[in-house]
């Protein structure tokens, strides 16, 4: 793939992501339909998923593959096939990262959109209209709105900032007190990540199974911003894969990093000496 073609794919990308957010955007305010993914019925919200979804990924599908036929395709709304690993290049697609908060209409949400070029992403796009945010990253740099965007470079674990919920900083997990600053957090984990990108969080930890729909964007805006990114054992994320799953997630500036990965395992571990089950575990 060329640089020309890559450029191409971008304007296409873009365009795509923009559209499907605004539509996302304008069904939040018509009314939507909601159920639990595997359930017939409606109302339970522990694996929601709504007809914007599924609107959104058809949209998306129509817009990309087709613009590029001959791409392969990974949705989280689409059934997989495993067609798409004989493929070179593979768009990566999130309709809606974040329904619990879309559902509630909440800001924390993003259509998500990447392109995979022989395992490695090339394009990011997280489209967040309802935050007024578009983040956009290729190897060559991370934006947001247009405007260049770093992760913020701390160096000191003490005080760092991270999108968790106050009870995670203050459980009795920690060998020794962890002195952090929570700060707001969408549902949506790639704008958690984002978060890391832009500066505004320092770093980010996830022990459950993702999926790379969940963090194929992100991971390169978060990469192409100066970040470092591994899945819970320190190993680089790879895509396209039969199975397409991350074992966990730690975004960080590049100093904190491994301080972080090793607050994760540390969680992980007392959790099993306690015999407390790790939800999606992988």
């Amino acid at each position: 793939m060329t640089g020309a073609d890559l450029e191409q794919d971008l304007e296409l990308a873009l365009a795509a992501a923009t559209e499907a957010a605004e539509h996302a955007l304008w069904l939040s305010t018509r009314g939507f339909r909601t159920w639990n993914k595997g359930s017939t019925g409606t109302g339970d919200s522990s694996n929601p998923v709504t007809s914007t979804d599924l609107e959104v990924d058809q949209l998306l599908k129509e817009r990309l593959l087709g613009a590029r036929p001959d791409y392969g395709w990974l949705s989280e709304e689409t059934a997989d096939s495993p067609a798409r690993l004989g493929q070179s290049a593979l768009w990566v697609v999130d309709p809606i990262d974040g329904t619990r908060d879309y559902v509630r209409g909440r800001d924390g949400w993003a259509v998500s959109v990447a392109l995979v070029v022989r395992g490695v992403v090339r394009i990011g796009i997280l489209a967040a209209p309802a935050l007024g945010k578009t983040y956009v990253a290729t190897p060559q740099g991370a934006t947001l709105n247009g405007k260049p965007i770093a992760v913020s470079g701390r160096t000191e674990e003490a005080g760092m900032r991270l999108p968790i919920d106050s009870a995670f900083a203050l459980a009795r997990l920690w060998p020794e007190p962890w002195k952090v600053e929570p700060i707001d957090k969408p549902n949506s984990i790639a704008l958690r990540m984002a978060l890391v990108a832009s500066g505004e969080a320092d770093g980010l930890i996830d022990g459950r199974l993702t999926h790379e729909w969940d963090v194929a964007a992100a991971s390169l805006i978060v990469e192409a911003a100066g970040g470092r990114v591994t899945d819970r054992e320190g190993q680089p994320f790879g895509f396209n894969k039969p199975e397409p799953d991350q074992r966990g997630i730690v975004a960080a500036t590049p100093a904190l990093h491994a301080r972080l990965a090793w607050r994760l395992e540390t969680a992980r571990a007392a959790l099993r000496r306690a015999g407390v089950a790790l939800p999606r575990d992988g």
